[in-house]
Parts: C-alpha cells; sequence; structure tokens
C-alpha cells in the first residue's frame, strides 16, 4: 500500500489512478523516504514578503515581520503574504511632542528626523536629531544685548535673532553722519555701528554790537557767552547771555548797549544860546570848555569865520550865548577835560534865523580810545533853511595836547533809525524807515559775517554801504547756502546800528563728478570721486541700479531708497550701496554685485542677460532740509557670465562627466 508509506510530512495523492505521496506545504523530498523542511526565506525577504520586511523560517512554514519604522496593513505583528498584506510608513510625527519643545517633526521613510524651529539650533551644531532616549534640546539663537554707544540711544523695538537690526540715534546735542544701525550675524555676535555721536559746535560766538564776551564756556552744546557792554557803554535792556543749542547755532544774545550819558539836558534857546546840565556826581566842580566857532553865510560854499575861546564855570547848569551873525550857519564845537581824563565834547549847527528841525549829537571820547564812547542828542529850531541835510561837514577839535580834524553829519531828528525789519527769500531784509523828509536819503553801512559749523575754515565777510529814500526800503545779499550768517546793519548819519542774524538753507549738492562708462558683456568697475561741501554737507553717496528702460523717466528728487529684497517686482530699481559721506576716499572702486553689505544695503549680483544703467546720487542733509543730485555712471547691454563664473560653471561640467565616466565603466 503506497499511501502507508508515505512520509509523515507528505500526503498521498490520487494522481493518474495512481496512489502518490507528495510532501507537504513548506517541505521538499520525494514524499516516502524524506521531506525537508524547505526555507522560503532563502530566495529573499523582499522576494516573498515584500518591501521593508523581515523573513523569518519556521518549519514547514515561515512568517514576516515590518521593519522598524513599518507596520503590517492588517496591523498584526507577523503576517503571510498570501493576503495581501504589506508594510507601510507609520508616521511618527503623528505624535505630540516627540522632537521636544522649539522643535519640529519631519516624516521620512521608515524613520522621522527632528529639527530645531526657526531662531534655535542644538547645542552640538548638529542640524538634526531623534529622540532615542538622550535628552536633546533646542536653545534659542540670540545676539545678547546690543552694544552700547556713547552718546546714543536705541530707537524702538528689537529682536535678538541673526539678521535683525538695532536702530541708533545720537542724544541731543551730539549728531553723526555715519551708520546708525547695528546687525546680529550668524554668528550670534553684533557686527559694531559705524555711528559716533559727536557734539555739536556752533563756532565763534555772535558779534554785539558796543559789547565784548568776557565769560565763554565753550562752543559745544549748552555753552554759555556771557556778554558785557564796553567801556563807555551802559547796559539797555535784552539778555547778555548766549546758549549753544543742539542744532549747532547760537541762542541769543539780544543785549543792547547805549552810550553812558555824561552830559544830559542840552538845549538851544534865545536862537544864539546854549545850555546842558553836568551829570551828577561832578556838581559844583570848576571845569574849562573850549569853544570851536566855524561861520558860514547862506551865500558862501567854504567856511568864512573860525573862532576859538575857553570859558571856566562851576554851574551845574552852564549856558553860554554867542555872539553870532544873522544870515549865517555855524557849527560849534564844545570841549571839557575832567580830572579823570575824560574829553567831553559836543557840536551844534546854528543858523540864525528859519524853522527846521535838526538832531545833534554830543561825543564823549576816552583820551586813550581810538573810538566813540558815547553821545548826546539835542535839537532846536531855526527860520531858514541852512547845511543840505544827511551831508558830511568837517569840525577841528582842540583838547589839550592835541588837536584833530574830523567830520560828522546833520541829519534831521526821528524817534528811530528803523523798525519792523523782515527776513524774506531766505537772503533778503526789509525794513521800515522813518522818514525825516520826502527828499532825505539815508546811508546805511552793511558789515556781513557767515560762517559754517562742519567747513572751520570757511569764512565769508563783506561790507557795503546803501543809499535809499523809500520808506521800506529793500535789500538782497549775495550769500553763500549753508551758512550762518551775521548781519550788523548801521544807520551813518544816527549812528544806530542794528545786529540781524539769519541761516541760509542749503541747495542741491555739486553734480556729481562721474566718468560714464558704456560697456557690453561684463559689469565694469566704477571709480567714486569724492564731492566737496560747497552748497552744503555731504551726507550720504548711493549707488542706483535701475532697468535700462526707466533712464529716460528717472527723476533724482522722487526716487524712494528702495533695497534689493524689497524691490519684489524688480520693476522700480534698487540702492545697491549707500556710503557715509566721511567713509568715502577719492577715487575709491566699487564693484557691482559683489554681495557684499553697504550701509544697510544688499549689493545684489546682476542677472544675466538683463540691461541696466547705474546712476550716482549725493545727499545733503542740513538744519531739516534734504537735498541731492544725480549724474548716470554707467549703463550694461547684454551681461554675460563673468570669467570667474564661466570658469566654475566649465570645471563643473567637466566634473559632471567624469562621473558619468566611472559610473559606467563601475557597472560594467
Amino acid at each position: 500500500d503506497v499511501c502507508a508509506t508515505c512520509h509523515i510530512h507528505a500526503t498521498c495523492q490520487q494522481s493518474g489512478g495512481k496512489s502518490v505521496c507528495i510532501c507537504n506545504y513548506g517541505f521538499v523530498g520525494n514524499g516516502r523516504t524524506h521531506c525537508q523542511d524547505k526555507d522560503e526565506c532563502q530566495i529573499g525577504a523582499s522576494k516573498i514578503c515584500g518591501n521593508h520586511t523581515l523573513c523569518h523560517n519556521t518549519h514547514g512554514s515561515f512568517y514576516c515581520v515590518c521593519l522598524d519604522g513599518y507596520r503590517a496593513s492588517n496591523n498584526n505583528k507577523t503576517f503571510i503574504p498570501n493576503d495581501g498584506t504589506n508594510c507601510t510608513d507609520i508616521d511618527e510625527c503623528e505624535e505630540a511632542g516627540l522632537c521636544g519643545h522649539n522643535a519640529r517633526c519631519v516624516n521620512t521613510e521608515g524613520s522621522y528626523m527632528c529639527y530645531c524651529n526657526d531662531g534655535y539650533k542644538l547645542e552640538t551644531g548638529e542640524r538634526s536629531f531623534r529622540q532615542d532616549g538622550n535628552i536633546v534640546s533646542c536653545k534659542e539663537i540670540g545676539c545678547g544685548s546690543p552694544p552700547e554707544m556713547k552718546h546714543g540711544y536705541i530707537v524702538g523695538n528689537y529682536s535678538l535673532l541673526p539678521g535683525s537690526a538695532v536702530h541708533y540715534e545720537c542724544q541731543e546735542g551730539f549728531y553723526s553722519n555715519e551708520g546708525k544701525f547695528s546687525y546680529c550675524t550668524a554668528n550670534e555676535t553684533w557686527e559694531p555701528a559705524t555711528l559716533s555721536c559727536k557734539g555739536v559746535d556752533c563756532g565763534a560766538p555772535p558779534f554785539v554790537l558796543n559789547a565784548r564776551p568776557t565769560s565763554v564756556s565753550g562752543t559745544t552744546y549748552r555753552s554759555e557767552v556771557t556778554y558785557y557792554c564796553d567801556h563807555g557803554y551802559l547796559m539797555a535792556g535784552g539778555s547778555g547771555t548766549a546758549v549753544c543749542n543742539a542744532k549747532g547755532q547760537w541762542d541769543g544774545p539780544d543785549l543792547v548797549c547805549k552810550e553812558e550819558e555824561l552830559f544830559s539836558n542840552l538845549s538851544i534857546f534865545n536862537e544864539t544860546c546854549v545850555r546842558w546840565q553836568r551829570k551828577s556826581g561832578r556838581l559844583g566842580v570848576q571845569e574849562t570848555y573850549t569853544f570851536h566857532i566855524l561861520g558860514q553865510r547862506l551865500d558862501e560854499k567854504i567856511f568864512s569865520e573860525d573862532v576859538i575861546f575857553n570859558i571856566s564855570t562851576s554851574e551845574d547848569n552852564p549856558k553860554v550865548c554867542l555872539d553870532l551873525d544873522s544870515g549865517s550857519n555855524y557849527v560849534v564845537n564844545i570841549t571839557t577835560i575832567s580830572s579823570t581824563n575824560i574829553t567831553v565834547s559836543f557840536t551844534v549847527a546854528i543858523q540864525t534865523k528859519g524853522r527846521l528841525c535838526f538832531v545833534f549829537y554830543v561825543l564823549l571820547k576816552e583820551l586813550t580810545l581810538p573810538t566813540s564812547l558815547s553821545q548826546k542828542r539835542m535839537k532846536f529850531q531855526t527860520f531858514k533853511k541852512i547845511f543840505l541835510l544827511s551831508c558830511s561837514y568837517s569840525i577841528k577839535l582842540k583838547e589839550v595836547e592835541f588837536s584833530k580834524l574830523i567830520s560828522f553829519l546833520i541829519v534831521s531828528t526821528v524817534k528811530e533809525a528803523f523798525n519792523n525789519v523782515l527776513i524774506f527769500n531766505d537772503t533778503c531784509l526789509k525794513w521800515r524807515r522813518n522818514v525825516r523828509g520826502t527828499d532825505v536819503e539815508d546811508k546805511y553801512s552793511f558789515h556781513v559775517q557767515g560762517q559754517r559749523w562742519y567747513q572751520k575754515n570757511f569764512f565769508h565777510e563783506m561790507t557795503f554801504e546803501f543809499s535809499t529814500h523809500k520808506q521800506a526800503p529793500e535789500v538782497c545779499l549775495d550769500l553763500q547756502p549753508g551758512t550762518n550768517y551775521s548781519i550788523n546793519i548801521s544807520m551813518v548819519a544816527l549812528n544806530f546800528s542794528l545786529l540781524v542774524s539769519m541761516t541760509t538753507q542749503i541747495t542741491d549738492p555739486p553734480f556729481p563728478e562721474v566718468e560714464f562708462v558704456a560697456v557690453k558683456g561684463s559689469a565694469p568697475l566704477l571709480r567714486l570721486r569724492k564731492a566737496e561741501d560747497e552748497n552744503g554737507p555731504i551726507s550720504l553717496y548711493q549707488v542706483i541700479v535701475l532697468p535700462l528702460d526707466l533712464q529716460s523717466t528717472f527723476i533724482c528728487d522722487s526716487f524712494a531708497a528702495t533695497s534689493f529684497f524689497n524691490n519684489t517686482a524688480d520693476i522700480n530699481g534698487y540702492v545697491a550701496a549707500e556710503f557715509q559721506a566721511k567713509d568715502v576716499a577719492d577715487n575709491m572702486s566699487i564693484a557691482l554685485g559683489d554681495r557684499h553689505y553697504y550701509g544697510k544695503f544688499y549689493n545684489a549680483p546682476l542677472k544675466l542677460g538683463e540691461e541696466y544703467c547705474v546712476f550716482l546720487k549725493i545727499i545733503s542733509e542740513w538744519n531739516k532740509v534734504r537735498t541731492q543730485s544725480c549724474a548716470v555712471w554707467a549703463q550694461i547691454k547684454n551681461l554675460s557670465p563673468t570669467l570667474q563664473y564661466m570658469t566654475a560653471v566649465g570645471l563643473g561640467s567637466v566634473a559632471a562627466v567624469c562621473l558619468i565616466l566611472f559610473l559606467s565603466f563601475s557597472v560594467s
């Protein structure tokens, strides 16, 4: 019986009418004498179990398990792939918090990786990690506290992450034309800002008529200068202190110094008599007066009378009546010398008969000083017209040790020389004149001084005279831009002066001196020439890159300072570089597209095949005014790769060909 002889791991089956012993599934042999186990796994796990599996042989059978990171589609740990079961990837990232704080999970085929979030990094310096039992955490990236700037402060909020910037400004009374930003680098350090806050300097103290500075604490911010009236002058009003403000300009002083009065109540009476009152403190002292009389008849052109005589008196209110001819013009000079060596002199003009009103001056002169210390006004009336008004005459003054011929001016009486002074059109002055007659012409003397805080050697000075009979005169001055001016206006006839301070605005900086370059193919190396501070302080230089099509429509004043990264449309152009004026050396080289930051602007590489135009912009900023001027610097057409770029591409191509050949030979 054949079936009785079948092996224990065989089955008897009928085939063609005969009984046959066949080994069971999972065994191989003749079915009678032997049936040994068949190792199904020897053909390979992927072939029998599928991808991402392990095959385990058993006696007479086998089973499959999925690799780590995979699970069976029937959700069992083991399977036999006769029902279509396969291994699918496990998404480990579905488990919340798998990577820990400040990290994100990225699923991979059969596994996962953890990465630190932006702004964080691993302490080990690795880019990725897995939570395999070791405690791994992501630490915040930061540059720490930003550096402190002397005399500066931080504006607004800021971040400590790489790429962030801190904005600095100078404290009140300080200024800087340098970089005002510090950037947090990828190395977690602050890139130092070039900001250097310097104290403003107001320069030389302002001029004050008939006064001088006696106390100068300096010329920097909040420095004070104290003025006192010159000898022979008294303070009549205003403040004698000037203070340097935060804009580099002097505030004040408005001190008014008037001549000291040594005589008072000077008058003419009875047509040919004069009287005056001596100063308090000198009453009762015997004084000697010298009278010098020059006479001229109305029909004569020169003085025909010349008389000198002395009188002595201790009266408190001296008076003298003169023996004068009728129908004549007289100039009378009265001089006395006190015990303190002060020469007191006054001059009057007298015409017998007539009714015109005139003002005359008493001149007080220190023997050791060449300039007048004081003056006294007096008036009288005559019946006929005498000397022409506003004309010069000569008087001979005789003193104890010397004589001197001086000139004087007779003017009609006014309450004030001029008032309502206005500044218009930046460089023009207008005032209202107190007219002393429709045919009277006044003469004014102008002394103009100009200085610049940003140019220590700059000094602009001019003097001139101006005559007018208009009631509201106007004068326009030829002044330099960006300059602080002190203008002293004196009225010659009345010895009256006024100080006016004026600041001219800056104008457009000089047109950039550039060597225009037109090239095809490659970007040129540009040369930057330093501009002079002619019309105001030069603050910045900007290199502007535009599509060539925009050259004809470019407007210097209206172009916004857009960085490369903000120029998303790529049609408006951008600022490729910005330089502080102090950092610019004459004939400095600039390479377009070198991938460096200049100021806060990125010098991005130019795109191949594009056409560009390059402008140089010079910016001047002062006193809240910003001006600029621009010039076309270069035209670039059909931009092609540079030699270095072509060399790199060529070497890369050769390397790729060599790699392909090597792999081909390896396979064969």
